[in-house]
């Protein structure tokens, strides 16, 4: 069985793999420097499902897919950095995280790679992708998203402690006005035609999803 420490080491290695990929101007030290901050910042305690976790279960997600992918570096970095900065008392998060992003990688990276980053992290925010990028970022762009609401087509045991998770980032809100605000988020995206942008996630996920979802609306009914 991993212990969090061994969890958190393999995380960091991968993060290492792939920025030492993406660049040779930047020493060990220097990433684990990057690694210790996200970290920190992941390990905050206003965070019940926003963690480490969080990222381990997408960096699963990514190693499924990541064949499919024109620029799996730079997907794995906003995989990494998309969640850095989170306070459930504010709506700027993705802002914040793609900026973190930025900040800590421009001194090793290029215009252009930090640019896509900061884009990619951006798209989390609404789940829409920038249609103004090629086909190939399109793509990746779609893969990203589609694994970050992955854990919407969770086995529903899973999905239960996901939101139940997510109910204790938010005890800050009266149980009342958290029923009306996770509802409406949850009908906005029974809304979608579809919730998953690629026909992979789509076909594996969409049922599930949109079950697990009915059913959570079903329990926040009841509060």
């Amino acid at each position: 069985m991993k212990t969090v420490s061994n969890k958190h080491d393999e995380l960091g290695k991968c993060f290492a793999q792939h920025l030492s990929t993406m660049t040779s101007d930047i020493s060990p030290k220097q990433i684990d420097r990057l690694w210790q901050n996200i970290v920190t910042r992941y390990g905050e305690p206003q965070r019940a499902y926003h963690t480490l976790n969080h990222i381990e279960q997408l960096l699963v997600q990514f190693e499924s897919i990541k064949h499919i992918l024109s620029e799996q570096h730079i997907i794995a970095l906003a995989l990494y950095y998309h969640d850095v900065i989170y306070d459930p008392t504010r709506s700027d998060n993705e802002l914040k995280s793609a900026e973190f992003a930025t900040d800590a990688l421009s001194s090793y990276l290029s215009q252009e790679q930090c640019q896509q980053t900061h884009a990619l992290i951006m798209m989390t925010a609404n789940h829409q992708l920038d249609t103004l990028v090629d086909s190939d970022k399109y793509n990746d762009a779609a893969y990203l998203l589609d694994m970050d609401l992955s854990m919407l087509g969770a086995p529903w045991p899973t999905y239960k402690q996901y939101a139940k998770a997510i109910r204790q980032e938010y005890k800050h809100i009266a149980d009342d006005n958290y029923r009306d605000g996770r509802t409406a988020v949850l009908q906005g995206l029974l809304a979608h035609p579809k919730l998953y942008l690629t026909d992979h996630y789509y076909n594996q996920l969409e049922t599930q999803a949109r079950d697990n979802i009915k059913r959570e609306l079903t329990l926040l009914a009841a509060l």
